[in-house]
């Protein structure tokens, strides 16, 4: 089986240290230009569905519902991520996640339009995330690249806490259009940055990326049901505890913000913590408590809890957005090098779908129980899919390969 040899011999210590290596810091500035153009989109979106239909379940859908698309980048194309010339595929899906983010921009779109839209966006946001979690791979050591997602996911934290507090002061100046327009120029900036410091890698397939080598590394990914836990675990109790935030909007518009603020933070504090300061066999044996420990805080939303001690709840409930590291983290053990980028992106895009299925789900209820009610239900559907899946010894993979 081939190895990639362009990855750093020298194991990193720190932070620091991978942001020395100048492909990963461009690939973590295009990542991080890329968070922070969608969350100024979704929460623009979301406020512009809120204030034409009043709706929790369409608001609910608006802000993740990009996330459905991503799916069907994981059973067509998300072989692409694999393909002999990675940087050139990222740079094309970044410009068409540039034109979809554009279209938003445009003034009196319809809002069919604009759905359509943002299920397009997602499709190239989906091959994109596996092509760069590929490359990520590739640049960084195998012994780093918890410590390079954990990064990663603390700058998205960092980065969504930013954006909804930038994107609610400029909604307070701007139209919800006008974010659009600020969207598309940090999109477009991260187009800019990740064609200057990133290069190509031939350590790849040597066959036609397409339908078929998608199916056939999909169907070897699921047969082990080791991986297809492995895979529940990062897709579920995540994607029905986003659909909970989902519903923040809904819940108390003049303080949606402050409330996804709060559970962006904790998760930065969760990643940084979990990932840069755990051993590997640590942040395994923690993966278990950080999945219940994002769940139980909402169950607080059933007495309609103060905004502070809502905000807490949600805060502490961020922090257990880092049981996705140990997972993640098994599963790229699980991965030979020439699927690497395809896994990944099907466990990006599965996780993304989850957040689409649980805000469809959370605003669903919501409109019949109430978005206070709708939240606590949820949460305590993740709480019940991490009791029952712990049964089956997730951290306790087979150690087949893909």
């Amino acid at each position: 089986m081939p190895t990639s040899t362009s990855a750093p011999t020298r194991p990193t210590t720190g932070y620091r240290d991978l942001l020395r290596t100048g492909e990963f810091a461009g690939l973590y500035a295009g990542f991080t230009l890329t968070a922070a153009a969608t969350t100024l989109a979704g929460f623009a979106l979301g406020t512009l569905v809120d204030q034409q239909t009043h709706s929790p379940f369409l608001t609910a859908v608006s802000m993740y519902g990009a996330t459905f698309a991503t799916v069907l980048g994981a059973l067509t194309l998300m072989s692409v991520a694999d393909g002999k010339r990675p940087r050139r595929t990222l740079v094309v899906l970044q410009s068409l996640s540039l034109a979809g983010m554009a279209v938003q921009a445009l003034p009196g779109l319809p809002l069919a339009v604009r759905f359509a839209a943002l299920l397009v966006l997602g499709f190239f946001q989906s091959l994109g995330t596996g092509t760069r979690m590929g490359l990520l791979a590739e640049v960084v050591p195998d012994s780093s690249y918890a410590l390079a997602r954990s990064l990663m996911n603390i700058t998205a934290g960092g980065t969504a806490i930013l954006g909804y507090a930038t994107g609610a002061v400029l909604l307070r100046f701007l139209t919800p259009r006008g974010v659009f327009v600020v969207a598309a120029a940090l999109t477009a900036l991260a187009l800019i940055v990740v064609a200057a410091t990133v290069r190509e890698h031939s350590i790849r397939l040597t066959r036609r990326p397409g339908l078929r080598r998608t199916w056939s590394a999909n169907a070897a990914l699921f047969a082990d049901p080791g991986r297809r836990l492995l895979l529940l675990n990062l897709w579920v109790p995540n994607g029905l505890v986003v659909g909970c935030e989902a519903l923040f909007i809904s819940y108390d518009p003049g303080h949606a913000g402050t409330f996804l603020a709060a559970g962006s933070a904790g998760m930065l504090l969760g990643d940084l913590t979990v990932g840069r300061l755990l051993s590997a066999e640590r942040r395994r044996r923690c993966a278990f408590g950080l999945r219940l420990l994002l769940a139980v805080p909402y169950l607080l939303f059933v007495l309609d809890p103060p905004v502070l001690l809502g905000a807490v709840a949600v805060f502490v409930a961020g922090a257990g957005f880092a049981a996705t590291l140990p997972l993640q983290e098994r599963l790229l053990e699980l991965t030979p090098d020439p699927v690497r980028g395809q896994v990944q992106g099907v466990e990006a895009a599965g996780r993304m779908t989850w957040q689409g299925i649980g805000a469809a789900l959370a605003g669903g209820a919501a409109q019949y129980l109430g978005p206070g009610t709708a939240i606590t239900a949820v949460a305590a559907v993740s709480l019940a899919v991490t009791l029952a899946s712990a049964r089956g010894g997730t951290l306790q993979a087979k150690s087949q390969r893909v």
